[in-house]
């Protein structure tokens, strides 16, 4: 338990979210918890997003104006303005946001609450799926307060969010050296949720919606282009896996996914053409011993072909 009040850095990356960012402004800034560093990464936005921001700041809210910090830097994508805004942070607990949705106005202090009772590193929660015309709770399946390697399992399988939203998390496992954040936007929540749910001690789940999730921004990454969506998958994760093959299965954060990237992969080597063998020569072997898992995302036919490509290679 910490003697002081808990401080949760809310970052949020800023590009083209100008029709939006008002809305997530009012939803942050009128938080019933008053100890929130709030952090906002200009990833070198081309439209008014910031000005928006600023007005919203000025005209309502200035007497939190000390607690709000504007992290301007040249556009460089998703996974580094994340991570410009992890090296910005000062609270104890670290919520990443962004800023064309919007948050339940008790959901910092349901979260606290949650970390005082729990002691957890890591908080999930559920979440709305905002569509044009109705709303939708999204419910995320619990786990035990040790079974990190079963929650990593189960987000890389989509059977639970890889999306770091809605997830809070200690800020002492970002200064592990060993975690890396994503080179490419798509899945880059999962590939980050991955190292740190599987670095943490103890995770806590809390069976409340508190972020509702847009659906219908055209801008938004889930609605690229879909063969450029899944090579940024295969490109994300082998990294990932590479990052952590030197290491002990039991010493490693992904240790519960390692089969499952490989898989995968290989999979997509098939469908999408993203063909990694070239880059990492020991992809075929690894993917030949790995073993097959009839629960898995991949379907069964779908994962004994991709062993068999990885035969012949």
């Amino acid at each position: 338990m910490m003697n002081n009040p808990i401080k949760i850095s809310l970052i949020a990356p800023v590009y083209g979210v100008e029709k939006f960012i008002a809305d997530f402004a009012d939803s942050a800034f009128q938080q019933t918890y008053p100890h929130i560093e709030y952090i906002f990464v200009n990833d070198g936005t081309k439209d008014n997003s910031i000005q928006v921001l600023d007005s919203v700041i000025e005209s309502k809210y200035s007497h939190l104006r000390n607690q709000v910090k504007i992290i301007n830097k040249t556009n460089a994508g998703l996974p580094a303005a994340r991570k410009t805004g992890v090296e910005h942070a000062t609270g104890d607990y670290i919520w990443h946001v962004d800023p064309d949705d919007w948050l339940e106005l008790d959901a910092a202090e349901s979260i606290v609450k949650t970390i005082e009772e729990t002691g957890a590193d890591v908080v999930y929660f559920n979440l709305f799926k905002e569509y044009a015309e109705r709303s939708k709770i999204k419910r995320d399946r619990p786990h035990a307060a040790d079974a990190r390697g079963e929650y990593v399992w189960d987000m890389f399988n989509h059977k639970s969010f890889g999306s770091v939203c809605n997830k809070c998390i200690n800020r002492s496992l970002y200064e592990n050296e060993r975690i890396i954040f994503a080179k490419y936007s798509y899945a880059e929540d999962t590939f980050l949720s991955s190292q740190l749910v599987g670095s943490s001690k103890c995770i806590a789940f809390l069976d409340k919606p508190l972020y509702h999730y847009r659906k219908t921004n055209p801008n938004a990454i889930t609605r690229q282009n879909l063969r450029k969506k899944h090579r940024e998958y295969a490109l994300n994760f082998m990294r990932l896996y590479d990052h952590y093959r030197d290491l002990p299965l039991s010493e490693s954060p992904i240790a519960s996914i390692h089969d499952e990237i490989l898989i995968k992969v290989g999979w997509y080597t098939i469908l999408y053409g993203v063909d990694l063998y070239a880059d990492y020569p020991y992809l075929a072997e690894d993917i030949r011993k790995a073993k097959v898992n009839r629960k898995a995302d991949v379907f069964i036919l779908g994962q004994w072909l991709a062993k068999l490509k990885a035969m012949f290679k």
